[in-house]
C-alpha cells in the first residue's frame, strides 16, 4: 500500500511507551500535531502502536564469506524492515551500503564503518587486519566512514595460545579510543571472553558486543558510566558449534567457548540486575539471516528483563541510545509498528505486525 498523496495520516491506538490510547498524525515523514484542516486519512484504528524496532547489532552487506552485492543487501534490508526493524546499527561491514540511504522505503542505518581486527585474528574478508601501531590511524579512518561509531575486534582465537586472547595492548586501546572520542565517535568491541575486558573498559569503551565473559566486579562501574551491552543472545546459541568445529586443533578454546555458553544467561542476568544498559541486536549477516529482531527481543526475557524492558531495549530505549527520538511525539520520525495485541505482555505478538510505517509511509500492512 502506498501512502503518497494521502495528506495527513491518522492512527488511533495505545501508544507505547506511555501506554495511553490516543491519536497520532503523520505528515512529511514525521509525527505532527493534530491538523486544523486539510485531508486526513485514518489508516489504523485500534491496536498497540510501538516506535520502530531497532536491531542494534546487524550487518547489512555481509554474509559468511564477506561483502555481498547490492541485490543481496536489498534483500537483507527488506527482511529487517518487514520484521519491524526500522533502525539498524550496522556493527561493521566491508560493503558500501550508502545507496540504501537514498531509499525512503528501507531502514535507516547507523554505521560503525568496517571491523578493525588484528592481523590473522578474525573472519576472512570481514575487517581491516592490522597491527597495534596502526590502530589509531584506522580508528580515525573508520570514524569518518561511519555514522558516529567505530567497531573493534577485542578478542579472537590466538592460534599460538590455542584460546581467546586480547587483540590489542592497553596503550594502543587507550590512544585509539581517545582519538575516536575526539572525533565524536563512540567505540564498540566484539568480545567473547574475559581477558580483553579490563583494558577495553579502562580505555573508555562505550559498548560491548556479546560480552559473555563479563565478571561481576566490572558491572557497577559499567552501569555508572553507561557502558552498554548488546548481547546478541540468539547468536550465542552457535557457541557449541564453534567449539565442535575447533575441538581437534584447539581443545582449550573449545572448552572455553562451551563454558561461556553454559553460563551465558547467568552472566548477562547479572549485568541486567546491576543496571548495565542492554539493547537488542541479532548479529544478522554472518551465520544468521536477517529479520530476526523479534526473536532477539524475546530472548532478552531469558536474562531477566521484563516484557516491557525487553521491548524498550529493541524499540524506544534503543532509539534514544542511538540518538534518535524514542517516543512518538511531534517532530519525531514517523517510524512505527502496529500490533493487534500488547507485545509487552506476550513478545510472540512481535511476529505478526499489523502495520509498518517508515518515514510516514506504509511499507507493510
Amino acid at each position: 500500500m502506498t501512502t503518497t498523496g494521502l495528506g495527513t495520516l491518522r492512527l488511533v491506538g495505545v501508544v507505547l511507551p506511555g501506554g495511553e490510547r490516543r491519536e497520532l498524525h503523520l505528515r512529511g515523514g514525521v509525527v505532527v500535531e493534530r491538523p486544523a484542516g486539510g485531508e486526513v486519512s485514518t489508516v489504523s484504528s485500534g491496536g498497540w502502536i510501538v516506535p520502530g524496532l531497532v536491531d542494534a547489532h546487524c550487518h547489512i552487506g555481509l554474509d559468511q564469506r564477506g561483502a555481498v552485492d547490492e541485490e543481496t543487501q536489498l534483500e537483507q534490508a527488506i527482511a529487517d524492515r518487514d520484521a519491524g526493524a526500522l533502525l539498524v546499527r550496522d556493527a561493521g561491514s566491508a560493503a558500501d551500503t550508502r545507496w540504501i540511504d537514498e531509499r525512503e522505503d528501507l531502514p535507516k542505518i547507523i554505521r560503525a564503518g568496517r571491523h578493525i581486527a588484528r592481523s590473522k585474528r578474525y573472519i576472512r574478508n570481514y575487517g581491516w587486519e592490522i597491527e597495534p601501531g596502526e590502530l589509531v590511524a584506522y580508528v580515525e579512518q573508520e570514524a569518518l566512514r561511519g555514522d558516529g561509531w567505530v567497531k573493534l575486534v577485542g578478542d579472537w582465537i590466538d592460534r599460538d595460545a590455542g584460546d581467546l586472547t586480547p587483540c590489542w595492548p592497553a596503550d594502543a586501546l587507550d590512544a585509539a579510543i581517545a582519538r575516536a572520542h575526539e572525533l565524536g565517535a563512540r567505540v564498540t568491541a566484539h568480545v567473547f571472553g574475559e581477558h580483553a575486558l579490563p583494558d577495553l573498559l579502562a580505555a573508555g569503551i562505550d559498548c560491548l558486543e556479546h560480552a559473555t565473559g563479563l565478571r561481576p566486579e566490572l558491572l557497577d562501574d559499567m552501569a555508572a558510566r553507561g557502558v552498554a551491552v548488546v548481547p546478541t543472545i540468539i547468536q550465542l546459541e552457535n557457541f557449541p558449534l564453534y567449539a565442535d568445529q575447533a575441538e581437534a586443533k584447539f581443545p582449550q578454546y573449545a572448552a572455553h567457548m562451551r563454558d561461556l555458553y553454559e553460563r551465558r544467561h547467568a552472566t548477562l542476568r547479572n549485568a541486567v540486575e546491576a543496571g548495565v544498559p542492554v539493547y537488542a541486536g541479532t548479529d544478522a549477516g554472518g551465520v544468521l539471516g536477517h529479520g530476526l529482531v523479534a526473536d532477539e527481543i524475546r530472548a532478552l526475557t531469558e536474562i531477566g528483563m521484563s516484557g516491557e524492558q525487553a521491548l524498550a531495549a529493541g524499540s524506544w530505549a534503543a532509539r534514544e541510545w542511538l540518538g534518535v527520538p524514542g517516543e512518538l511525539t511531534p517532530g519525531a520520525p514517523a517510524d512505527l509498528v502496529v500490533y493487534d495485541e500488547d507485545p509487552r505482555l506476550d513478545p510472540r505478538v512481535l511476529d505478526a505486525p499489523r502495520l509498518i510505517v517508515l518515514r510516514g509511509q506504509i511499507v507493510k500492512g
